[in-house]
């Protein structure tokens, strides 16, 4: 099962806080949207992805922060079926 949450924020923020999410380990996708709604970037994070993978999209989310000012981050995540209940 997924679950959604989102957090709104400032694009000097944005690198870092993507950084800690990928670092939660549980996170299955993360989509940027400007302060309008338009989606601006969207990456599914799979098990295994890590290292050189990951370079790229953080170069993009670093050019991405820079340029925006306000931005939201919906963040799709994996719950285990132990922690529903």
């Amino acid at each position: 099962m997924t679950t959604k949450e989102t957090f709104q924020m400032h694009g000097e923020n944005l690198l870092k806080k993507v950084k800690e999410l990928i670092a939660e380990g549980n996170i299955r996708k993360i989509t940027i949207t400007d302060k309008d709604g338009k989606e601006l970037m969207s990456f599914p994070l799979t098990i295994g992805v890590v290292g050189a993978l990951l370079a790229p999209i953080l170069a993009a989310v670093g050019a991405i922060a820079a340029l925006i000012g306000e931005c939201s981050i919906t963040v799709e995540r994996e719950v285990s079926d132990d922690k529903q209940a």
